[in-house]
């Protein structure tokens, strides 16, 4: 059991030409293994002289990735650590958090433009997939999954209909919670992967599938919150132990302001919907990091249900706030901010996620008991069955007649033990039992 918080991460997006650059630093400590983030809040002149605003901000993270950082660092970094746990065997989850257009998208599944903006998603299942070619040792099986959670609804963007049917024609993933209280996801399908190249392709697939609006806020902005989900499988050969992990990649819609974004119809319902839902995951950050509280609110949410095991739970999770420092956006950032130091306070305990595979079990039994029949037969000269020859039977009445006149025979005594039975009939009936149940024992005896 490895028992955590969640890793905060931070990353700063390179600003826009035509907008001002909001006031920050970032304190790089070599003795710690923390960074400090501190935004300037430039005075307001419309505030007048004397107010008693806050113009500075400090937060903590595990590292800041400032303007200039590469999508290799951020990966090796973040990203890294969490696949090697789950190719161990224990869950993981990075989700990116942020408002709209502070580079969620591209941090998470990156840039088509260049080979070196790939983000987090497509680095990482070439990372796995190069670590599952080097280990000859175990069989490993790769499963993949892509849900969207759009308005309050999930929809499997793997799902070959996206092509020729409209939204409200797909069928809709439903959550199932069994007696345990885990979670399954109905009519989300799942892929087998054999390559990097098949892994690919269904994330590009997926991504094609995506729901993505213009908006006052981005271009090009992803209405709907996305986790892209790697199921592992792997055991020894020869063993009947197997290993399960999932590796949970989210890409969570952008938190805006209605006002501020000026948007209306059904955009306006997207935003609605969006906002919702990251009010319900706060709910839960900050149900979680109070320690006196019983329930957590889970359920309110689709996103919440799926990722409950990701929130203090068996899981290995790590988060990213992207911050968009333009002056207009400070207020966002030090939300996301604020709202990062409390989920760095949740504690998830994740375990090693080893079953036994019931028909491997069967199948194992199944041999040793042949293996016994067959050592049984060699022994005795003569195939074994379970039930007793009419010669055995006949041996089995002398050696109760014998024991119950003189009660000094060695191997019958170990059969009763100290409750001896006092007539022939008990006796008999008890051997029978006895050496129908365990054939090779006749043979040791007799």
């Amino acid at each position: 059991m490895v028992k955590q918080t969640i890793q905060i991460f931070a990353r700063v997006k390179p600003s826009g030409q035509k907008q001002p650059q909001g006031i920050y630093s970032v304190d790089e400590d070599e003795k710690s293994t923390t960074s400090e983030l501190e935004i300037i809040v430039p005075r307001d002149l419309a505030d007048g002289f004397v107010n008693n605003k806050r113009e500075s901000y400090r937060f903590r993270f595990q590292k800041i990735f400032d303007q200039e950082a590469k999508q290799e660092a951020v990966f090796e970094i973040i990203a890294k650590p969490v696949a090697e746990s789950v190719l161990a065997g224990y869950n993981g989850t990075i989700f990116a958090y942020g408002q709209t257009g502070s580079g969620k998208t591209f941090t998470i599944t990156g840039g088509a433009e260049r080979f070196s903006d790939r983000g987090i998603i497509p680095r990482t299942l070439s990372y796995i997939f190069q670590e599952l070619e080097k280990d000859s040792s175990k069989m490993y099986t790769t499963h993949i999954s892509y849900l969207e959670i759009y308005n309050e609804c999930g929809f499997d963007l793997l799902d070959p209909r996206h092509e020729t049917s409209s939204l409200e024609d797909l069928p809709k993933v439903t959550i199932l919670e069994d007696s345990d209280q885990n979670i399954h996801l109905k009519n989300l399908s799942l892929h087998q992967a054999t390559s990097e190249e098949e892994a690919l392709n269904l994330l590009f697939l997926g991504d094609t599938n995506r729901i993505i609006s213009e908006t006052p806020m981005n271009q090009a902005s992803t209405r709907s919150h996305c986790i892209f989900t790697v199921h592992l499988s792997s055991k020894e050969p020869g063993s009947a132990t197997v290993r399960h992990s999932k590796l949970h990649l989210v890409d969570l819609a952008g938190s805006e302001r209605a006002a501020k974004t000026g948007v209306g119809g059904h955009v306006l319902t997207e935003v609605k919907y969006i906002n919702l839902s990251l009010h319900y995951l706060e709910q839960v950050i900050v149900a979680l990091a109070e320690k006196q509280r019983s329930h957590i609110p889970y359920r309110n949410s689709m996103m919440t249900s799926v990722l409950r095991d990701s929130l203090g739970g068996n899981c290995m999770t790590t988060m990213i706030a992207t911050l968009s420092l333009e002056r207009r956006n400070i207020d966002e950032s030090i939300s996301t901010c604020r709202f990062a130091q409390r989920v760095a306070l949740i504690r998830n305990e994740a375990v090693l996620n080893e079953e036994i595979d019931p028909r491997l079990l069967i199948v194992r039994l199944q041999k040793e008991i042949q293996e016994l029949k067959d050592e049984l037969a060699l022994i005795s000269g003569e195939p074994r069955t379970e039930e007793l020859t009419e010669a055995e039977l006949l041996q089995l009445e002398k050696l109760v007649a014998s024991f119950l006149e003189e009660s000094s025979i060695p191997s019958a005594r170990s059969v009763f033990g100290a409750d001896m039975p006092e007539d022939f009939s008990t006796a008999l009936s008890i051997l029978k039992k006895f050496f129908a149940s365990d054939p090779l024992a006749f043979s040791m005896y007799f």
